[in-house]
This record gives structure tokens, C-alpha cells and sequence, in this order.
């Protein structure tokens, strides 16, 4: 049907919903293609991903620091918007995000990629990932940024580790997902936009409610939780709770909430005629 929201997206300043599918089915297929025939630079990608998320969490928790004199919410909103900067940089540079890459189901979806294909781009991004945001830890940790503030910076990095570490593995699954639905909407926007600009205004909205929600992010709590668990204050803040209460369930709640709940829900409904 010839309507307005599916007219050519030159007549338009974004791209239509189905050409927006086709936007992201191909660069989640290229993304994987690169992955299975150049798997050095998809792992040099994640790293920087790993590590421009790592960057944007230290933005939010130098934002944190007295932010306890502040309104909640204003707190929050506060904390969202800067974190954005982590998903901008990853976006504009081109580097590959576990938590953006579970979209790459629909390109599995369009006969584009095998799930062996699929399942090694994934596997190579999340390490990638990991090992972008360690390095991120080690940044902060051996430049002491953990003592700005006479020793603020520190004090907010394990109050947010704990309460990471805090919820039960359901609440973590389910708060996964909620993240991720809010991470891949971005992206998805991004697919949709024409310009940097775009791209730009089109992550800030919905990774700042992630944030400010409290949903859980798989790579990011790479960054926090090690961080956090490094500085040495113990309690709930184990390597145990970080690996089994929070970031196993975040991941497949991420998963379940960016590549089913917006990757596959959009595939579905904008996808070809057969």
C-alpha cells in the first residue's frame, strides 16, 4: 500500500520501515560477513566497542558523583544522557556491539546467514567486547580514577556494581531485556536516519531511558561490575554473582529483547512479500 510513512525515502528526510529492514538486514549480514572471513578486524571492532561503552560509563559515574543532592529522576536523566555518548561512538566509528548485534537474527531470518555463521559473530563480539571493556578498567584503575572526588568516583562505581549484583538472576533476565529493547530501537532509528545528526539525536532518547530506568546491559556491566570487584569491598559484590546473577541472564534477556523483540518484530512486519 502507497502511503505516506512507505512513499521513497527520497522524498522523505528518513528512510521508510521497509527500507529501513533492508537497511539493517544488510548491515547485520555484512557485519556477520566480515566476522566469518576477516575475524581479526569484527574482534578489533568489539574491542573498541567494549571500550567506547566502558568510556561512556566513566562519563556517567563522573556525572554520579554528588548527584545524591539532586532529585532522583533528575539524577537518573542525568546519568542516561551522557552514557549515550558510549553508543554514539560505537555507531558513528563503525564497531560492533554484542548487544546491537543480536539483530543480526534477521538477517538469519532473510536466508543470509547460517547459525554457525550467526553464532560465531556473536562469539567474537562478545569476547571482543569483554576483552575493550577489561582494558577500559584497566585505564581507570591504574590512572586512580577511583579516588576523584577524595574517593567519590570509587564510591559510586561499587554502589552501582552492588546493585547490579543485587537482583535475583529472574529480575536480571528480565531488566535484559528490557535494556535491550531500548538499545536496538536506537540502533534501529540510526538504520532509518540520513545524517550523523540523525544517527546522533536518534540514540540519546532511548539509551538515556535504559539508563535511567536501570535496565541491564550486558557489556556495559562488563566495565562496572569488574571495576567495582577490583576496588575490594566485598559483600554481595562476588565473582560468582557477577558471572551467574548478572551477566548470563542480562545477556540472554539482551538477546531476547533486541534481536526477537525489536530485530524479528520489525522483520516480520516489514519484511517481503513472498
Amino acid at each position: 500500500m502507497n502511503t505516506q510513512v512507505n512513499a521513497p525515502s527520497e522524498k522523505l528526510v528518513m528512510s521508510s520501515p521497509v527500507e529501513t529492514l533492508k537497511t539493517a538486514t544488510s548491515a547485520m549480514a555484512g557485519k556477520a560477513g566480515v566476522a566469518n572471513t576477516k575475524p581479526l578486524n569484527t574482534f578489533l571492532l568489539a574491542i573498541a566497542a567494549g571500550a567506547y561503552i566502558g568510556l561512556g560509563f566513566i562519563f556517567f559515574t563522573t556525572v554520579q558523583m554528588g548527584a545524591d543532592k539532586l532529585p532522583l529522576g533528575v539524577a537518573k536523566l542525568m546519568g542516561g544522557l551522557v552514557f549515550s555518548v558510549g553508543l554514539i561512538l560505537v555507531v558513528i566509528t563503525g564497531a560492533d556491539l554484542f548487544t546491537s548485534t543480536t539483530m543480526s537474527l534477521i538477517a538469519k531470518a532473510s536466508g543470509r546467514l547460517t547459525w554457525a555463521e550467526l553464532l560465531k559473530h556473536w562469539a567474537i563480539v562478545y569476547v571482543g567486547n569483554f576483552v575493550g571493556s577489561l582494558l577500559v578498567v584497566a585505564l581507570a584503575y591504574f590512572g586512580n580514577l577511583q579516588a576523584g572526588g577524595k574517593g567519590a568516583f570509587g564510591q559510586v562505581i561499587v554502589n552501582t556494581a552492588t546493585a547490579k549484583v543485587s537482583h535475583t538472576p529472574i529480575e536480571s533476565f528480565v531488566l535484559g531485556i528490557g535494556c535491550n529493547l531500548l538499545v536496538c530501537l536506537a540502533v534501529w532509528l540510526t538504520f532509518a536516519g540520513k545524517t550523523v545528526a540523525d544517527k546522533i539525536l536518534a540514540i540519546v532518547g532511548p539509551i538515556s531511558a535504559f539508563v535511567a530506568a536501570g535496565f541491564e546491559h550486558s557489556v556495559a556491566n562488563m566495565f562496572m561490575i569488574p571495576y567495582g570487584l577490583i576496588l575490594g569491598y566485598g559483600g554481595q559484590l562476588t565473582f560468582s554473582n557477577f558471572l551467574l546473577v548478572n551477566l548470563l541472564p542480562v545477556t540472554l534477556g539482551n538477546i531476547l529483547g533486541g534481536g526477537v523483540f525489536v530485530g524479528l518484530l520489525y522483520w516480520i512486519i516489514n519484511r517481503p512479500a513472498e
